[in-house]
């Protein structure tokens, strides 16, 4: 006997078990999909894995680092080229030698290593600076004695440099001393 709500819709009771069949089955792949969507956010936020090169949290930001770096910055604050890819490329090898937590470091380097144009440089020169940032951040480092962060407010980016006198890495002489210290 069919059940009279699901006759009038032409379903009759077979048709009522595949819809819940059906309505079922959507619901279990939507459960899947929920579960393999959690975990792989759960992958992704997870800290990558430290190597023996990695500094200790609370330590000191490598000078392997550092060095290079702050030729850079120095350079393009006065709005030079020079050396800007050999440093580059000096960070890279220091950033592949802490492994993966330094990775973003390692590619802003290549990226930097790669710059022909000024304009190019100083752009590639701030995803650099946002990465060394944020590693330092997230292992909670400390930066080597006289070196400080500044930040230019023209392009909200930050950068390491030696001395109490700002020295714009992102705007070069034209505008020397935009920008503040952290």
């Amino acid at each position: 006997m069919m059940n009279r709500r699901y006759a009038t819709r032409g379903l009759g009771t077979r048709g009522l078990a595949t819809v819940g069949l059906a309505t079922w089955e959507l619901a279990t792949w939507n459960f899947r999909l929920a579960v393999v969507f959690l975990a792989t956010t759960v992958a992704a936020c997870a800290p990558a894995p430290q190597t023996q090169n990695t500094p200790a949290a609370g330590g000191q930001m490598p000078r392997s680092i550092v060095d290079p770096y702050l030729k850079i910055q120095s350079a393009l604050a006065e709005d030079s080229l020079d050396q800007v890819k050999a440093n580059a490329g000096d960070i890279a090898t220091a950033a592949t030698a802490l492994g993966a937590p330094a990775m973003k470091i390692d590619m802003a380097a290549v990226q930097l290593s790669a710059a022909t144009e000024l304009t190019a440089a100083r752009d590639r020169f701030g995803a650099l600076s946002e990465a060394i940032d944020a590693y330092m951040t997230g292992l909670k480092l400390a930066l080597p004695e006289g070196v400080r962060v500044a930040v230019c407010p023209m392009v909200n980016k930050p950068w390491m440099q030696e001395g109490s006198t700002i020295a714009n890495p992102y705007y070069g002489k034209e505008m020397p001393t935009c920008g503040n210290f952290r």
